[in-house]
């Protein structure tokens, strides 16, 4: 690490989370103005009254103050804002498909099962993206050509009476009307897939393959080159899919020239789908050349003309569009019985493959290990297709009943597909079930917590209770809140409940997916036995399809018309829309490649001067963005000026979450390298109040004579136990790179604003251990190790019993050696002078107690040696924080 000199800057360069959030609140200031960027991605710095930029406060540093440069990166607008952005919440089944894809488990190199395995998997979930595709248009098609151009608006029916009778007698206006908004929707949906967010910094990606396991996290995050073939192939699918329902649907083989190419053209598009297996170019010289250029851009354009004039055709000359159209029902069943098929299929193959992928994490602790195995994929590929089909299917039932409704008494009823009918049976079920789950999880759940806190009530020894502290409060919180039993008791039951979330959150997809399994059993028996019991079901499917499709319009136009409604729709977009365009194109474009290296290039700019030091920040999502970012920038960089970048994340979900949903992609040994490869300089602000964010470079904690100790990365690119934890200025614990903030804070401050009350998930910027953590990532301040600790205490020799018998003091929890000194509950002591012999008397006093002091012990802990490595400090012990003793001066005072 280079010396500090007297010309060192810190660039604080931060990045925001889901929610989004305005320049002025990323930067801490009351205004800001944009400094760089091209307005999408924004890159802002405070600002005077003048509205021109300024530098941030000063960097406390150890015993000297650094300038700062304060810096925020603000995306919230490419995922939400405005009627467009509202709209891809239409398009959310298909993003749910393509991030389905990067939850993969990686392959086994060297394995030819695994990576064979792996290859069929991302086939698969190809070919399910594509179906939900087609089963979106061809829902579309049935409820405009079928529903109200072959029925409602057939000559003599008693429906949409304001349409004149000469329209009803010509088809080809019928079906042109019909056709055209399905025309527009499709291209539509090729519109919105070319469009790409233009990226203002040099392209440096490198090709990786997205089933390989990157060595720094997110390296694999990269533009597919296959996309423009893969959108193609979904615009002749949805075009050929249109045109077979019009002609009698794919069963109804006809000798009309039409029937013939659109068959072709969707096997074309099927087979196509299944060649492409190259997401990041790869071989570009291998085998995979050859798909490349058999759908390169003079193909695919004829083959797209090819496919609009056979759409036109059918509009032209529809036939005979009398009740109702008998492709609509065979297409729907042909979509739908190949979408269980694939999803099956995906389910089957799973398991295999993360047996063979598990020899990567099988040396993880449980808790870091990927949830379900590597299984993930499954169920949210189960959602993203049961949400499709469910969005157009509630539509189509409320567009009959809607019509239904209008006509007179005696009409002919408007029918929909018989495969309606599964899909109402379908959804009864699911929401029946689903009912059941909330009720008997949801007291399962206040079960799971009750006994968490007998545990550890039943745990402590009541003799080594201290007065007036609750005995299930968590050793961690009574280290962290030593000394304030106010704060214990209001941060315990945050506590609880924000580990209860982290640790069972992720169940409440596997259960979604044993509902989906039941429900398509229960689906599939109903319709081959065609069993009476089932028909209320059809009932209550019809009510919930009709909420979910009416329920997500009506979200849609709040979105488009509020600004707080639009954000916190806008969440679905953040979490759905960072993962690049792989197994599904049609969908909105993936900020995270605009994001990611515009944020590298903002870096490396700053690093141009030899005395800057870049620190980037990321709270929640913005944490994921900001270690890729710094990922990149370290393979960018030359030696010399990696030393100069760090990394501080803050209610990060980089442990918990992320590498336990996508393997592939952010795995834990790709964590560990990206701390060897910053030494030191990650730093992560957590709180065990915030049910999103958690720990990030430590597991296995637990207290042990008063220590807060445990496992994690190390700074040398290892992992294993680290030093007990030792406590900062602020009151903060910090083990290893994690910074345990106490929630509530402790103050008011002097001079620092101060926020009461337990903040979970919010407010990091706010808490005084945000600068220092800044300071450490750029390598300005380290922890100072032994300072003023005592030793282990030795059996007291007779000269040293004292010769009076003092009075015993009430046993309290006492944050004994690793705690790097206690904050005092009182402070009047500070405001007398100490002399040798209140010296000698303390020690004294501080040897007795560290032999009768008893803390609480972890639940189950097994009595293990004393660690013989002293715990770092930043307080001698008896001191307390700055603005403590400062504000027992002015009690003084008084």
């Amino acid at each position: 690490m280079q010396i500090p000199g007297p010309d060192t800057r810190v660039v604080e360069l931060r990045v925001h989370g889901i929610l989004g959030t305005t320049g002025d609140e990323l930067t801490d200031s009351v205004a800001s103005v944009d400094v760089a960027g091209d307005g999408i991605g924004r890159i802002m710095r405070p600002a005077d009254r003048l509205r021109r930029p300024v530098p941030g406060p000063m960097l406390s540093a150890g015993d000297r103050s650094v300038p700062r440069i304060v810096e925020g990166y603000v995306w919230g607008g490419m995922t939400s804002g405005g009627l467009a952005k509202a709209t891809w919440a239409l398009l959310f089944p298909f993003a749910l498909a393509n991030m389905a894809h990067w939850m993969l488990p990686p392959a086994r190199t060297g394995n030819p099962i695994s990576t064979a395995l792996s290859s069929v998997l991302r086939v698969l979930l190809r070919i399910s993206a594509l179906l939900l595709t087609m089963l979106f248009v061809a829902q579309l098609t049935v409820v405009t050509l079928d529903l109200v151009a072959a029925q409602c608006l057939q000559p003599g029916v008693q429906c949409m009476e304001f349409v004149p009778d000469a329209v009803r007698h010509i088809d080809i206006l019928r079906a042109s009307a019909a056709l055209l908004p399905v025309a527009l929707v499709i291209l539509l949906m090729h519109r919105l897939s070319t469009v790409s967010w233009q990226v203002s910094a040099p392209k440096t990606d490198k090709p990786q393959h997205s089933a390989r396991a990157p060595m720094l996290p997110g390296a694999n995050v990269v533009a597919d080159p296959d996309t423009p073939v893969l959108r193609a192939l979904h615009v002749i699918a949805a075009l050929s899919t249109v045109a077979l329902i019009a002609l009698g649907g794919p069963f109804a083989i006809s000798a009309d020239p039409r029937w013939l190419v659109a068959s072709a053209l969707l096997v074309f598009a099927l087979v196509g789908t299944v060649a492409l297996d190259d997401p990041a170019g790869m071989h570009p010289n291998g085998k995979e050349k050859a798909p490349r250029i058999t759908l390169g851009r003079t193909p695919r354009r004829a083959l797209l003309t090819v496919a609009a004039l056979l759409l036109c055709s059918v509009a032209l000359f529809p036939g005979q569009l009398a009740d109702q159209l008998p492709g609509s029902g065979a297409t729907i069943d042909a979509i739908i019985g190949a979408l269980v098929i694939t999803c099956l299929a995906v389910a089957a193959l799973l398991a295999p493959a993360a047996l063979l992928a598990r020899p990567g994490w099988k040396t993880c602790p449980p808790r870091l290990r990927p949830w379900a195995g590597g299984w993930m994929a499954a169920p949210a590929l189960m959602v993203a297709c049961m949400l499709g089909n469910g969005f157009g299917a509630g539509l189509g039932l409320s567009v009959a009943r809607a019509l239904g409704a209008s006509q007179e008494p005696g009409a002919p009823v408007l029918k929909l597909p018989t495969a309606y009918d599964d899909v109402t049976i379908f959804w009864g079920a699911t929401a029946v079930l689903l009912i059941a789950a909330g009720i008997i999880g949801t007291p399962w759940m206040l079960l799971k917590r009750w006994r968490a806190g007998r545990r550890d009530g039943d745990g402590a020894d009541s003799s080594n209770s201290s007065v007036g502290t609750d005995d299930s409060i968590p050793d961690e919180v009574a280290l962290l809140h030593a000394g304030r039993p106010a704060d214990q008791r209001a941060a315990a039951n945050a506590w609880k409940w924000a580990d209860l979330q982290r640790r069972y959150s992720h169940l409440v997809l596997l259960v979604i997916a044993g509902v989906l399994a039941v429900s398509t059993a229960l689906t599939l028996v109903a319709r081959v036995a065609d069993l009476p019991g089932f028909t209320w079901l059809i009932g209550v499917g019809v009510a919930a399809l009709a909420t979910l499709a009416v329920g997500l319009l009506r979200m849609v136009y709040l979105a488009a018309t509020k600004r707080d409604t639009a954000r916190y729709l806008g969440v679905l977009c953040d979490l759905a829309l960072f993962w690049p365009r792989e197994a599904h194109p049609v969908v909105p474009p993936c900020y995270a490649l605009k994001v990611i290296p515009e944020l590298a290039a903002r870096a490396t700019e700053h690093l141009a001067d030899p005395n800057t030091r870049v620190v980037l920040v990321g709270h929640s999502q913005g944490s994921l963005l900001a270690a890729v970012a710094t990922a990149r920038l370290l393979e960018s960089l030359p030696e010399a000026d990696r030393e100069r970048v760090g990394l501080v994340t803050a209610g990060s979900q980089l442990q918990w979450a992320y590498p336990r949903a996508f393997p592939g992609v952010v795995p834990h040994a790709s964590l560990r390298d990206l701390a060897g490869a910053l030494g030191g300089r990650w730093r992560s602000l957590c709180r065990g109040t915030d049910p999103i964010g958690g720990a990030v470079t430590t597991w296995n904690r637990q207290v042990y004579d008063g220590m807060l100790i445990g496992v994690g990365l190390r700074a040398d690119g290892t992992e294993g136990p680290l030093p007990a934890a030792t406590r900062g200025p602020t009151g903060a614990l910090v083990l290893g790179g994690d910074h345990w903030l106490p929630d509530p804070q402790r103050g008011p401050f002097s001079c620092r604003r101060w926020v009461p009350g337990v903040l979970g998930h919010t407010d990091y910027s706010g808490d005084p251990e945000w600068d220092r953590a800044v300071a450490m990532a750029a390598g300005l301040e380290t922890p100072v190790r032994g300072a003023a600790l005592p030793l282990r205490p030795q059996t007291p020799t007779p000269a040293q019993v004292p010769a009076t018998t003092s009075a015993p003091k009430t046993p309290h929890l006492t944050a004994q050696g690793g705690d790097g000194g206690s904050l005092p509950e009182t402070v009047e002591g500070l405001t007398r002078p100490q002399t040798d012999s209140d010296e000698s008397e303390t020690a004294q006093s501080d040897e007795r107690e560290r032999t009768t002091a008893v803390v609480p012990r972890q639940q189950d802990a097994k009595p293990r040696p004393e660690p013989s490595v002293l715990p770092e400090i930043t307080e001698p012990r008896g001191r307390s924080a700055p603005w403590e003793r400062g504000m027992a001066l002015r009690a003084s005072e008084r």
